[in-house]
């Protein structure tokens, strides 16, 4: 099978595909226009398809021509509450973009499918291809995961690969992985801080909340610093911090969010029990009351070690040595696809495609409102997908 030759074949197809895509981006678990569009774009393929109950994914199942193992292969189709500010020709114009590139990986998943379509008589097993809504904070593959996902072809997938676009500190056409952790944890730390609300003039007739919270975000830092491994590491950023009507007035309460990143259970478990201690300890020296609550929302991207080796081989051997480099060390990013990780043997890959021409350094980076992505790099995502599918399938 020359797959590559046959994606470059789609390339003008995949292009219009994910051009259409990114002018209709569509936020959360209901994406009614663009699964509109994949199953426009596999309609007429010898594929089993179905969409989901309480979101609108799509599943599709390619039967080979003789028994054997399924490989699931994942893109996410989901944009982001930004509004676009590239300047693009096609860009979209409704306060949501496509700023990680999802629309990329829907066009090359759909071209993967044509791709394996096409030789299905040269495969022994079956495809399961995963088109996710949701991945940008709604869990969506948890939800699909819970509808039946890895059941779909009858057998549970032996493997699962994922290709994740960067429009930015990659050159263009580049892949890479790493076994082990490729990508952070992300939880989220609530805290509300609860005070005794007074003048501004007389704080000591009060208990300042906002005092004790900034206190608090202070330590919370320092906590961090002292507590874990550079090796290791935790990043914890307050993104939210909310308190007072006047700048006269001491509030009753005040609310701070923080992100928090990890990248080994170890340290999860730890900052899981330790950032709430640390507020409670501050609450206790400000004499106010607080309410702190950590909660996760995708847990680390966990490589298998020989699913990444064989992804790493798969793009030397079919793209050539230059368009592989290592990762060195693991994304600070999240990912709800570390849910069929857990469950699959299987790899996430990264692809660089920053805009042709441009300072991989200097481009805007993903969820960026300029974020820019190169179409060039289509054709031979779409060829990598179904060579990790053949190539599974055959071993």
């Amino acid at each position: 099978m020359n797959l590559r030759d046959d994606a470059r074949a789609l390339s003008d197809d995949l292009v219009r595909l994910r051009r259409s895509l990114h002018r209709i981006p569509e936020t959360g678990l209901d994406l009614p226009r663009t699964q509109e569009a994949v199953l426009a774009e596999l309609d007429g393929l010898p594929l089993e398809l179905s969409t989901g109950d309480g979101l609108t994914s799509v599943t599709a199942v390619l039967r080979g021509a003789a028994p054997g193992p399924t490989v699931l292969l994942r893109g996410d189709m989901d944009a982001l509450p930004v509004a676009e500010r590239t300047g693009l020709d096609f860009a979209a114009d409704t306060g949501r973009m496509h700023a990680c590139g999802h629309d990329l990986h829907t066009a090359m998943l759909t071209g993967a499918a044509r791709l394996l379509a096409a030789h299905r008589d040269r495969l022994a097993g079956e495809v399961l291809f995963m088109f996710q809504p949701g991945e940008e904070g709604y869990d969506g593959a948890r939800h699909m995961l819970a509808e039946g996902l890895l059941d779909a072809a009858g057998q549970r997938p032996v493997a699962a690969y994922a290709i994740h676009v960067l429009s930015a500190g990659v050159p263009s056409g580049v892949f890479g992985t790493r076994g082990g952790p490729a990508m952070s944890a992300s939880n989220v730390l609530r805290v509300t801080v609860r005070g005794e609300g007074g003048h501004g003039s007389m704080p000591h007739r009060a208990k300042d909340p906002v005092q004790a919270g900034c206190a608090m975000v202070t330590a919370l830092q320092a906590w961090i610093t002292r507590s874990f491994d550079v090796f290791d590491p935790v990043i914890l950023t307050v993104g939210t911090f909310h308190a007072g009507t006047k700048q006269n007035v001491i509030p009753d309460t005040a609310v701070f969010e923080a992100t928090v990143r990890s990248f080994s259970e170890r340290a999860q478990a730890r900052v899981k029990d330790g950032t709430v201690e640390v507020c409670r300890g501050i609450a206790a020296a400000y004499g106010v009351g607080v309410d702190a609550e950590f909660s996760e929302v995708y847990p680390i991207t966990v490589n298998d070690d020989a699913a990444a080796d064989f992804a790493a081989d798969t793009v030397r051997e079919v793209l050539g040595e230059e368009r592989y480099a290592p990762m060195r060390q693991p994304l600070q990013g999240s990912e709800d696809f570390s849910r069929v990780l857990a469950e699959v043997p299987g790899a996430m890959l990264f692809l660089g495609s920053p805009p042709a021409g441009a300072d991989p350094e200097r481009s805007a980076i993903n969820h960026s409102p300029r974020a820019e992505f190169d179409d060039a790099v289509l054709a031979d995502g779409a060829a990598v997908y179904a060579e990790l599918a053949a190539r599974r399938l055959a071993v």
